[in-house]
């Protein structure tokens, strides 16, 4: 999706005064869990003012809710703004939740998600500007293409999204068909094999 200077992203008259004295980003972000909580992964497109693509960040989670892997997505584009000099970042979302929780519109209840979303205002604290806005998902199609490209390669499924040099590389596994285990204390154990972090497990009875 591409923004030329005229008219501002934002609808601001005043993006290309602020864009000659700050750098600028736009990052689309967005974040998934198949489940709920479930397989999670989160994505962030990142362009320049102009809408020329800089970056693409697309990483697994592991177990989360899709709300925290959403505010995972929003750390992850401004970490990269502070750690690349960014003064302006501007954030489109399709989450309507994390938007108006950001502008302080709606409070944040969840307890899983206080330390999350503490975090992400620190590092807009470290800001020139900050600027969120909500989209419809057709508008976020990117991001959610690297969201889901995170939670296929994390659920060792293959994926037609491609990565770039600044997406984290997936971890190597194994492909199981099948292990056997047993139920001890309402805890199941598995006999022989171990699985590495973050591998998503299904368990079906024995008949």
């Amino acid at each position: 999706m591409s923004y030329g200077k005229t008219g501002g992203l934002f609808g601001d008259e005043h993006d290309n005064v602020i864009g000659a004295r700050s750098k600028v980003m736009v990052a689309h972000i967005d974040g998934g869990s198949r489940g709920n909580p479930g397989p999670a992964g989160y994505g962030a497109y990142i362009t320049d003012s102009e809408g020329k693509r800089v970056a693409e960040l697309s990483e697994f989670i592991g177990v989360q809710t899709n709300n925290f892997a959403e505010y995972s997505g929003l750390i992850a584009a401004l970490e990269y703004a502070v750690e690349h000099d960014y003064g302006t970042v501007k954030i489109i979302s399709d989450s309507e939740l994390l938007v108006k929780q950001m502008k302080g519109q709606y409070k944040v209840r969840s307890e899983a998600l206080l330390s999350i979303y503490g975090e992400a205002k620190a590092l807009i604290r470290k800001l020139d500007r900050f600027e969120i806005r909500h989209v419809l998902r057709h508008l976020n199609k990117d991001a959610d293409r690297l969201a889901n490209a995170a939670m296929d390669r994390g659920m060792g499924r293959a994926s037609t999204s491609s990565a770039n040099a600044y997406a984290k590389p997936p971890v190597e596994r194994e492909e199981i068909k099948e292990l056997r285990g047993f139920v001890r204390d309402g805890v199941v154990e598995f006999t022989g094999e171990k699985f590495p972090d973050g591998v998503f497990v299904v368990v079906r009875r024995a008949r």
